[in-house]
């Protein structure tokens, strides 16, 4: 099947589309108005009308600045933080000589942060623009006129190209199928960067064009395309095609998007109609995003505060300075002689008192700069550099079977990862590994199958699953069978009683070889034999067929060929003991759709024999069955029961012989209504299916697993008791995410759900007319009524405690997101145990994410594995990506990238936690030791009747916040631990307090800023009291200024480290280096400028030798002042450990008196969680034992 053109294969046959036989629906007399009226020029988009139309070319980018705007919008993002506008003006204003400090000092450091930042946000971005240009870059064929196919770079696509796209190979822009290498123009198609889905979806040409088969083809094709305009609908299309002269509609089943990839087809040939920007998958991606964390812009408003505070006190400096400069005259003389008035023109003035004043406004503005730490942005993008290393090298999140570690792309958010409160989430290749593997099956009411599943797993530990008894028992059988024999992708299934032949032992042989029969047999699969390796494999329209076709092959009935008209596979024969060839003529499929939930095929055995195949969901299939065929129809409810229960999808299969008369009479009804070009073919066709599945045989049931990743039900566990809530936003059908959901315990038996879903048959009807307003209306209308039923039936579950869960498909969820609608939506959403959006398009995932963050003001993360999860990740607060299988794009749009989702649990409970935990410590410390140190300079301005002279020396003040202070604050940032990673993991309530956002809580803040007040008044009054009068030398001469600002800058540094060390949960040897080595370096600082030439060293010169050292008073002071600062923080400490302890302070006692293992300890601790755990096997298995005490005191 593989080379040249594919073999004549009728599916129109068999299948219940139809060739060619499109039909003009209402839509396509929208063709040529507002909103429809894209003309595609079909092989030649050079022509003159094709010029006019000027269309977008196919150059597709990501990145967030190009060359020209990387220096204005950057400079923007870093000037927008009000903290980096006021040191430009300050900058601005140090070339001046109102500045209290030489300008270079002052413009240095803010050269520095803002060229760092920029050089980081132009690293990240050249990492994106690399992934634009391989894109951009790939090539694809494109015919050149004659019929020549060259090479072609996706970038040099035009509207109206032809391209040939081959086998495995992505579309490169938005395509017209025109032929395939079929003969009857059908292709297969994965979208699974689109919709995460990882099953092929059939798509087919128009029967005009399906002729077109060869390159030289082309050569003289000329056709017209006109459609709708470029929008973000990924699941509609409206168009038609002009061919020589004749109209032809198109469809959905014509469109093969962007991104999606060709499977199991050699090659296509189509005619561009969407390029670059205009194509779907682009128009459902979101412009990259400038994110900052809410502790940054919390930051931004506590420097607000204190640059209000700063010129409240130059505001309160400049008025005393300008009262007491105009009443400076005193009978003609200077009061204030040693101001030297007389050599300034204006700045101490009497004449000039007010502009005096506000020159001295000005000075002050730039003297109270130290209440605003410039350092403060350097120390934390150092920091979080630092944790993003730490997060990157961590070894717990590093997936070696794929080589790949965690990878934090953007160090802007760390502390954001400690404050998630809703995790919305992708389902395909996120929390599944993209496979269905058979585990499990009931055959003739007796249950096979060892396997074990992820929710089994994590319930043994419980004992509360009938399916988990013995579990950890089955687990090792199962290990050492799979030891023995090696893996087959889609099977899991361990049962001696029926591998290997065995099942012809079983009791009820017969069944089994029905039910086997039946697998090899129902389903649309397509062969492809590996002749060197001569082993058989399938490409199946959805994961679950394949698994079926592969459980049959491994236990003994192989499907091998399928032609138009029969199937042929090998099957054990029971007598001989050897495998036999056996075909069927296959005569009828009958597809599976979401209304029909069951899909059969009609077949004729080798003894002529007419057969009804049938396999489908449990709530269509068993009001189906015969009377006769119910023999095993309780136990095999019980066993459905119990799969759903691990987890589980489960079909039943059932069949029925079928006499000639009946079925003659069903085709002819069949074939009509397949023929049909009306609105009401679908109808037709599924009413003839139904008259003949019936009367059915039950057989059994299969249970496949949508394979989780490992751990996936452990990780949602902890999150859910660390009070996250998570959403599931997925492409997939609705019964696909709701078995996920009982898979990851985000649903369980018993639990209420509302399901938001209103296909009515009154509204089908109204979409079948053309009045689309009214069905629009009708639609909204069914939407709002059932969300406010869902309010009541929320509000009545709230008062008896009951979780709910939300289940919403994607058409409901358009309407959801309307305007007027919304936030009802919203509020019933959030009163929900658990949401799961269906058939979500990525716009929507984008639009309720941003629903979810803006009304809420919560902390969003979205985690996702493919291209259709890009807008959902960008717009969220934090963007996870999953490097698994579907590519990069994901990825290269994250914030921070892992292997597994299971690794979430970590990066938040354990570096999330830490991040904001240490952010919001190290601000806070950071607000202080500024606090502390400005306010040391304002009193002393008070006392020195507001001139400006600054008690420090110049030096002094640059360095404060370079060397003696930063050090320490920058290892808490990256080092302090309140708790273990272990305890984080034991105790995951701990997480809350990041929810609630108690460790940077205004009144926190503002403790700090008191205590650093408070520091500063008991560090100046102590200083000045202690020396003023004070003698200091043994010839008793008292303090000058240069000894008062050396003694007080020396209190404020020992006071400011030590506070620091109170501080600590965690020491390691860098934060001993760093906090005392920063004491030591303040003296050896103050020896060596002080020896240095006292033109250079101006105050400070030989300050230490000759004056403080030689002091008592000098010693004995330090040591009282820093008792005196540090006693009030000490006494609160105490205080509030022992009577009001954090939730991080209880594990913190329990590890300290050796309790963390001692269950009651523990369970006492747990129990005083913010939040009540709600989904999870924690909440699943609390619901079991409330309903078993229920029970036993009915009884």
């Amino acid at each position: 099947m593989v080379g040249g053109r594919r073999k004549k294969q009728h599916f129109s046959r068999i299948h219940a589309f139809t060739c060619g036989k499109a039909y003009f629906r209402g839509d396509h007399s929208l063709i040529g108005g507002p909103g429809f009226s894209r003309v595609v020029y079909c092989n030649d988009p050079e022509c003159f009308e094709a010029s006019l139309l000027n269309y977008g070319g196919n150059y597709v980018r990501s990145t967030k600045y190009t060359l020209a705007t990387f220096f204005p919008k950057s400079l923007f993002e870093q000037f927008r933080r009000v903290a980096n506008f006021y040191f430009l003006i300050c900058a601005i204003l140090s070339f001046t000589p109102l500045s209290p400090y030489s300008s270079i000092s002052n413009v240095l450091p803010l050269v520095v942060v803002i060229g760092a930042t920029m050089g980081k946000e132009a690293v990240e971005d050249w990492k994106r623009k690399k992934q634009d240009i391989e894109m951009n870059n790939r090539k694809v064929k494109v015919h050149q006129g004659d019929g020549r196919f060259e090479h072609t770079k996706w970038m040099d696509l035009k509207v109206g190209d032809i391209v040939k796209v081959e086998k495995d190979e992505f579309f490169p822009a938005d395509l017209i199928l025109l032929s395939s290498s079929y003969e009857e123009a059908i292709c297969y198609v994965e979208t699974m960067n689109l919709d995460g889905e990882t099953n092929l979806k059939l798509k087919q040409a128009l029967e005009a064009t399906s002729s077109l088969h060869e390159d030289s083809s082309f050569q003289n094709f000329k056709a017209v395309i006109r459609c709708e305009d470029p929008n973000a609908n990924l699941y509609s299309f409206v168009g038609s095609l002009e061919f020589r002269k004749e109209q032809y509609p198109l469809s959905p089943q014509q469109l093969l998007l962007r991104d999606s990839k060709l499977r199991n087809t050699d090659y296509i040939f189509g005619a561009v109609i969407f390029t670059g920007h205009d194509t779907k998958v682009i128009q459902n991606s979101t412009e990259p995003p400038s994110k900052r964390s809410k502790i940054e812009r919390r930051m931004d408003k506590i420097v607000y505060v204190l640059f209000a505070l700063l010129v409240l006190l130059s505001v309160i400096g400049s008025i005393f300075f300008g009262i007491a400069t105009r009443e400076d005259l005193e009978n003609g003389k200077m009061t204030r002689w040693y101001l030297r008035p007389d050599e300034t023109t204006i700045y101490y003035d009497p004449e000039r008192a007010t502009v005096a004043a506000i020159l001295q406004f000005l000075t002050a503005l730039m003297l109270y700069s130290y209440l605003i730490p410039i350092s403060l942005y350097v120390s934390i993008e150092v920091v979080k550099v630092l944790q993003s290393i730490f997060i990157n090298q961590d070894l717990h999140m590093y997936y070696e079977e794929a080589d790949k570690p965690a990878r934090a792309r953007t160090s802007n958010l760390n502390e954001e990862l400690g404050q998630v409160d809703t995790i919305l989430s992708d389902k395909t290749g996120t929390l599944t590994c993209n496979s269905m593997e058979f585990i499990k099956c009931s055959v003739a009411g007796t249950s096979y199958g060892r396997g074990i599943t992820e929710v089994e797993k994590a319930l043994a530990w419980r004992k509360v699953s009938p399916l988990a008894q013995d579990v950890t028992e089955e687990e090792g059988q199962v290990e050492e069978f799979k030891k023995e024999k090696p893996s087959v992708k889609g099977f899991n299934f361990l049962d001696e009683r029926i591998m290997n032949g065995n099942w012809i032992k079983e009791p009820r042989a017969d069944v089994i070889q029905k039910f086997l029969l039946l697998l090899a047999v129902c389903h649309t699969a397509i062969p492809e034999v590996d002749e060197e390796a001569g082993r058989t494999s399938y490409e199946a329209e959805s994961p679950d067929e394949a698994a079926f076709v592969v459980a049959a092959r491994e236990l003994g009935f192989e499907f091998y060929e399928r032609t138009q008209t029969r199937i042929s596979f090998y099957e054990f024969d029971p007598l001989s003991g050897k495998k036999v060839e056996r075909s069927y003529n296959l005569l009828n499929i009958l597809e599976f759709s979401s209304s029909r939930k069951r899909m059969s095929v009609i077949v004729r055995n080798e003894e002529g024999k007419l057969l009804l195949l049938c396999k489908g969901a449990d709530s269509v299939m068993f009001e189906r069955l015969a009377k006769s065929g119910q023999e095993f129809a309780e136990l095999t409810k019980e066993h459905i029961a119990e799969y759903a229960d691990a987890g589980l999808r489960t079909l039943v299969i059932a069949y029925r012989e079928i006499d000639e008369q009946e079925y003659v009479e069903f085709n002819e009804q069949f074939t009509e209504a397949k023929n049909l070009v009306s609105a009401d073919r679908e109808e037709m066709i599924e009413e003839a299916a139904g008259k003949i599945e019936r009367d059915l045989i039950l057989l059994g049931a299969t249970a496949v697993e949508d394979k989780l990743q490992n751990g996936v039900p452990d990780c949602i566990d902890k999150l859910a008791q660390a009070g996250i809530k998570i959403w599931v936003l997925t492409g997939d059908k609705m019964e696909t995410a709701i078995n996920i959901g009982f898979a990851c315990s985000l649903l369980r038996q018993g639990m209420k759900q509302i399901v938001i879903n209103p296909e009515t048959p009154e509204i089908k009807a109204l979409e079948k007319s053309d009045d689309k307003s009214a069905a629009a209306a009708a639609f909204k209308a069914s939407v709002l009524q059932q969300i406010a039923e869902g309010k009541r039936l929320l509000s009545s579950s709230n008062k008896d405690s009951e979780a709910v869960a939300l289940i919403v498909d994607g058409k409901s969820l358009t309407y959801a997101l309307e305007d007027d609608v919304k936030d009802n939506f919203l509020e019933l959403a959030i009163g929900c145990a658990s949401v799961i959006c269906c058939r979500s398009s990525p716009k929507q995932k984008a639009l309720v994410t941003r629903l979810v963050k803006s009304k809420t003001g919560s902390t969003t993360l979205a985690i996702g594995d493919g291209a259709n999860d890009v807008g959902m990740l960008q717009e969220a607060d934090i963007g996870v990506g999953i490097s698994g299988v579907e590519g990069m794009q994901a990825v290269m749009s994250s914030d921070i990238a892992i292997a597994q989702f299971r690794f979430l649990e970590r990066l938040l409970l354990v570096h999330g936690h830490w991040c904001y935990r240490r952010i919001s410590s190290m601000i806070c410390y950071f607000f202080y030791k500024n606090i502390a140190f400005g306010f040391t300079i304002f009193f002393y301005e008070i006392y020195a009747s507001f001139s400006g002279q600054a008690v420090y020396n110049d030096w002094f003040l640059s360095l404060y916040n370079v060397f003696f202070t930063s050090l320490p604050v920058i290892a808490l940032g990256v080092f302090d631990q309140d708790v273990s990673s272990r305890l984080c993991l034991k105790f995951p309530p701990l997480y809350q307090e990041g929810i609630q956002n108690v460790l940077f809580s205004w009144l926190r803040i503002l403790a700090w800023l008191f205590n650093g007040v408070l520091s500063a008044t008991i560090i100046f009054f102590f200083c000045i009291r202690a020396m003023q009068h004070q003698a200091f030398r043994k010839g008793g001469e008292v303090v000058g200024l240069e000894i008062l600002g050396a003694t007080m800058y020396t209190c404020v540094v020992w006071v400011v480290n030590c506070q620091m060390a109170l501080s600590i949960s965690y020491f390691t040897y860098i934060q001993h280096l760093f906090i005392w080595g920063g004491i030591v370096f303040w003296y050896i600082f103050l020896i060596a400028y002080g020896a240095i030439d006292p033109d250079i060293s101006t105050s400070a010169y030989q300050v230490f030798i000759e004056a403080c050292a030689p002091s008592g008073l000098y010693w004995l002071l330090t040591l009282l002042v820093l008792i005196a600062s540090l006693l009030p923080y000490f006494a609160y400490s105490a205080i509030q450990m022992r009577f009001f302890p954090l939730y991080h302070q209880m594990i913190q006692w329990i590890r300290s008196d050796g309790q963390t293992d001692d269950p009651e300890y523990c369970h006492i601790v747990r129990q005083r969680s913010l939040s009540h755990t709600t989904v999870g096997y924690t909440a699943r298995f609390e619901a079991k034992s409330k309903s078993s005490k229920e029970r036993a005191r009915d009884h």
